[in-house]
């Protein structure tokens, strides 16, 4: 919701109804709003997956939480007009480690069922 926010605001302040007329602030709310639907979905629903399979709640918050620190992390890069790459990088890195190890586990899971 606080990304949508801050798109919205962002559009009514420049009076931008569609695209970013060229403004990079505009572009950069846009992207950091796009890349956030891009992503978190997928990576909910393979944390869901994760815990439906009976993974250990550790695992599951701590892939819960290396989403929501990345997804801040890259927000917030990504929002600064003198982009810190760090921040950027971190968060999708962070994003990809979900990705990763999600997926991981449910084939080791698939795989360890099917031989059992």
């Amino acid at each position: 919701m606080a990304l949508s926010i801050r798109t919205l605001r962002l559009r009514r302040q420049l009076r931008i109804a569609i695209g970013d007329a060229g403004n990079p602030a505009m572009l950069r709310a846009m992207r950091v709003h796009s890349n956030f639907a891009e992503y978190v979905p997928l990576s909910l629903l393979l944390v869901y997956f994760v815990e439906v399979q009976g993974a250990q709640a550790t695992l599951v918050h701590g892939l819960c939480l290396c989403l929501l620190i990345g997804r801040l992390a890259h927000a917030f890069g990504v929002s600064q007009p003198d982009e810190n790459f760090s921040f950027r990088v971190t968060g999708m890195a962070l994003t990809f480690t979900v990705l990763f190890f999600s997926s991981a586990w449910l084939l080791i899971a698939f795989f360890h069922a099917g031989l059992a």
